[in-house]
Order: structure tokens, then C-alpha cells, then sequence
């Protein structure tokens, strides 16, 4: 059985919190020995001077894609997991994602809103993301359920756990007037059921105060009330200018003992689809923006005010599109978007959304990619540009890129027990990094650049990126999915 050698290079453990130079023999996809090795008959490949460290898990992308992943495999990321908004039916997104290969893992949620746009509009989901974001700005979806409806629509998310699910992605922003009582039936069944909720909360008090509950509290007290764990996405873009309450928020909620954990990604911009509720003109306002804040991915139009923004807002609701809400070049909006990464355990997640060329098409096997496909940066750039800006230590890096993803998922599938550590017995997805040449590349205008500083990539053992160079033929990404309790 062939074996590979990584020689030389600085190993990093996360989990032990420990980087020395050694090197790492890796056999039938597991690190099979660390230390000084004495391995003839492996190939060796000598990584002196880099390191060497678990593949990043992504929690949150969007990307669904192999153009999307091959990015994403440039940026470090050897696991890619949608579980903000997740798909539904799952075991359909499981199968088209296998049927067409995949470089990376990748895994999904079930979606509690196309459960609810099932049970409410009666549209049957297509496991697409454009399928999913296509209903978040009907009045009909946003609307509270009837008790029948509310048990129909978390039938559903049962069955797709069943099927699979890592969880429940909760888009609750997306519905902010919703009664609360539906969210709090949903992380009922998430903690019988022992897998994690994946929240896009609703407004905070401080943007809208006639909201229902604040956005954050509402989680939080989700968790004290269930037992359930609620992970909280994108704390930087729901909380923007209100993150330092929010994170405050958080940490009480911790200390108290309820599973509550986060996420954050280094942008000042997000991505969404323009019909979603806080998108509207009128709501634009408690974030401090205004239309001309706001660029559709597929066009680069930059809205010129309100009376252009409600009509993509009626012709093409699912649209995705940039939302500049924090302004990255300002020193005191750049320290909001480092407090958010600062947070204790805070974990990089990119948010990253497929690539759209003007064709139509969102995927692509051409590499390097085809001219003219626009993403948000984060796509490319999350993972080097977190490490690049919060200067953390490779340790510390790694235990936010790798371990702590790996521990939010770890109750719900023993996929990941192999992941986010680097030892003996650890999965063979490795990342080799060179440290003098970590850099994010991706930009608002030209957002599918890959990331620099990724040398090597293994995927499951096998080389996606070698030596710098992506393998165009490799697609070792397997399934990750939650065992029902």
C-alpha cells in the first residue's frame, strides 16, 4: 500500500495546541505516524520551512460547486459545509453532489425554510440554493405558521434529519416579524433529534425595536430553554455596529452553560438575495445604508436608489447581491470586524456564495476559472485573509479554521471525529501552508482570484493541490453526514 511523506515541515495540533517540526506519514487516508520517520518506501515530499496543519471546515458556504470548491481549495478549506441555509431534500443534494464529484467534503443542513415554503406556498424544494433563496421575500413564506403548519413544516426537518442533516439552518432574519414560538419548536427537535441549529438571526432591538424578540436573545435563550446547541452565524453582519452587545450577549449565555457558539468572516460586506426583508428601503436605513450600498453579483450594477431597488426587489427577488454594511478602510469599523474574530473561540466561516457567469451558468470545470464569473471575495479569500489580518498563531489559527468547526459537529457525526486535529489516527485532509505567502487576492472587482499561500492540499490523502498547482482531475470529496440519535 503506497504511503506519502511530508517531511520537514512545522506540524501543527490544534487540539493540543502544539507545532514542531516533524514529519507526517499518510497511508489509505489517515495519518498513520508524526514524528521523525524513518519511511523508505513512501513518497516523500519535503515541506521544510511550511506548515503543516488539519484542512480548514468550513461551516457556512454556499458555493455547491466545483468552481466554487477549487476556490475555496486555494483558500485552505478541504471541508465545505452549507448549514446556514442548508438544502432540502437532502438526500437529493447528497446524491447530485456525489454524481458530479466533488474536490472537497461537503455536507448540508436541513432547511427549515424550504420546509416552511413546502408547507406554506406549497413549492417543492429542488435542493438549490437559487430554489432557496427564491421564496425569502414572499409576504407568504414570512408570514407565522398555524400550529398544523408549524407541525407539518418540523415533520419535514425530522425526516430530513433522518436522512441525514447535519442540523437545522434557520434563516429566522429572513421572517422577522415571525412568532417566536416557531423557533423555539424548532430547537426542540434539534436537541431530541442531538444535532445543532445554524441561525441567521432576526434584527437586534437596537435596528428594529418594534422587533418581535432581539435576534440574538432570541438564540440564546432558544439554548437555556431547549438544551439544544445554537450556533450563530455571521455575528459581524447581523450585528454590524452592535457586535460588542452582542458578543457580550453570547458570553453570558456560555458562562450560564448553554452550547452556544459562533461564527465570523473578515469582510465588511455580505451577500444576500435582494428581495430579503431587511433589504427593503425602509429597513436599509437602521443599518446606515442606502440603496447606493447595495451591487447585484450577476450585473455589478450599484443601485442607484430607492425606486431601482423595489423593482429588483418585484422582478427578480432571489438575485443575489453585495450589502456594504461596514465601511473595512474606516479604523473604527475595522476594529468591529476584529472584535468579532477576537471573540473567544469566534470561528472563520466565509459565507461563500457560488460563482455566476453572464451566461447563466454557476459552475464550471475549466481551471483556471473562465473569464468574466463574479462572487463575493469572501469565496476566494475568508480563511488567508483572517489569518493574514488577526496575526494569530498557528495554533490559535488552526483551532479557529479547523478544530473548533469540527467540535460544533461533533455530537451529531463521527465524520468529523477525524477532523480539525492533526495526530495519529486523524483524517488525512491536511493543508501545507507557506507562511511568507499568505495572502487573500479576491477584491470586490475581481472577487475569483484565488487565495496565495496554500502549498499542497490533501483531500481523504489524495492531492488536490500539489506543489501550487490544482489537480483538475481530482474530486475525493466525500459526504459528511449527521448519524440520528
Amino acid at each position: 500500500m503506497s504511503s506519502l511523506l511530508l517531511s520537514g515541515g512545522t506540524v501543527v495540533d490544534p487540539a493540543a495546541g502544539t507545532e514542531a517540526v516533524q514529519d507526517v506519514l499518510v497511508r489509505d487516508g489517515k495519518v498513520v505516524e508524526v514524528g521523525a520517520i524513518d519511511a523508505p518506501d513512501a513518497t516523500r515530499v519535503d515541506v521544510s520551512g511550511m506548515v503543516v496543519g488539519p484542512g480548514f471546515i468550513d461551516l457556512h458556504s454556499h458555493v455547491h460547486s466545483i468552481a466554487g470548491q477549487r476556490l475555496q481549495a486555494f483558500d485552505g478549506v478541504t471541508t465545505a459545509l452549507d448549514l446556514e441555509s442548508g438544502l432540502m431534500p437532502v438526500a437529493r443534494g447528497y446524491a447530485e453532489a456525489a454524481r458530479d464529484g466533488r474536490p472537497l467534503h461537503y455536507g448540508f443542513s436541513a432547511s427549515w425554510g424550504s420546509a416552511r415554503a413546502q408547507v406554506l406556498l406549497g413549492i417543492e424544494p429542488d435542493a438549490s440554493l437559487a430554489g432557496a433563496l427564491g421564496v425569502l421575500g414572499n409576504p407568504g413564506w414570512q408570514r407565522s405558521s398555524s400550529a398544523r403548519e408549524l407541525a407539518e413544516s418540523v415533520a419535514l426537518i425530522e425526516q430530513e434529519i433522518g436522512d441525514g442533516a447535519l442540523g437545522v439552518g434557520i434563516l429566522m432574519g429572513y421572517a422577522p416579524r415571525l412568532d417566536p414560538e416557531e423557533y423555539l419548536a424548532v430547537a426542540r427537535l434539534a436537541a431530541s433529534a442531538a444535532v445543532p441549529t445554524y441561525t441567521h438571526v432576526r434584527e437586534l432591538v437596537e435596528a428594529d425595536p418594534t422587533t418581535p424578540i432581539d435576534g440574538s436573545e432570541e438564540l440564546v435563550r432558544a439554548a437555556a430553554e431547549t438544551g439544544a446547541a445554537m450556533h450563530h452565524c455571521h455575528v459581524n453582519s447581523t450585528s454590524r455596529r452592535h457586535v460588542d452587545r452582542v458578543l457580550r450577549t453570547l458570553e453570558r449565555s456560555r458562562a450560564e452553560g448553554s452550547r452556544v457558539t459562533v461564527e465570523a468572516y473578515p469582510y465588511g460586506a455580505g451577500s444576500t438575495a435582494v428581495g430579503a426583508a431587511f433589504v427593503a428601503p425602509a429597513r436599509l436605513g437602521a443599518w446606515g445604508i442606502g440603496p447606493s450600498s447595495i451591487v447585484m453579483v450577476e450585473t455589478g450594477e450599484r443601485i442607484a436608489d430607492e425606486k431601482r431597488l423595489l423593482q429588483l426587489r418585484a422582478e427578480t427577488p432571489g438575485a443575489p447581491c453585495i450589502i456594504e454594511f461596514l465601511d473595512e478602510n474606516d479604523p473604527a469599523d475595522a476594529a468591529l470586524l476584529r472584535m468579532s474574530l477576537e471573540f473567544p473561540d469566534s470561528i472563520v466561516a466565509s459565507d461563500a456564495m457560488p460563482v455566476f457567469w453572464p451566461d447563466g451558468s454557476h459552475d464550471s470545470r475549466d481551471w483556471p476559472l473562465p473569464a468574466g464569473g463574479t462572487t463575493h471575495p469572501r469565496t476566494a479569500g475568508t480563511f488567508m485573509r483572517a489569518v493574514r489580518t488577526m496575526r494569530w498563531s498557528w495554533p490559535e489559527a488552526f483551532r479557529r479554521c479547523s478544530y473548533l468547526p469540527a467540535q460544533v459537529l461533533r455530537d451529531a457525526t463521527p465524520a468529523v471525529h477525524g477532523k480539525g486535529h492533526l495526530a495519529v489516527g486523524a483524517d488525512a485532509d491536511l493543508v501545507v501552508i507557506d507562511p511568507a505567502a499568505v495572502t487573500d487576492r479576491a477584491t470586490y472587482t475581481d472577487a475569483v482570484r484565488p487565495s496565495s499561500g496554500v502549498r499542497h492540499l490533501l483531500v481523504d490523502g489524495t492531492f488536490v493541490i500539489r506543489d501550487g498547482v490544482l489537480d483538475t482531475e481530482a474530486f475525493p470529496g466525500r459526504p459528511i453526514r449527521a448519524t440520528p440519535a
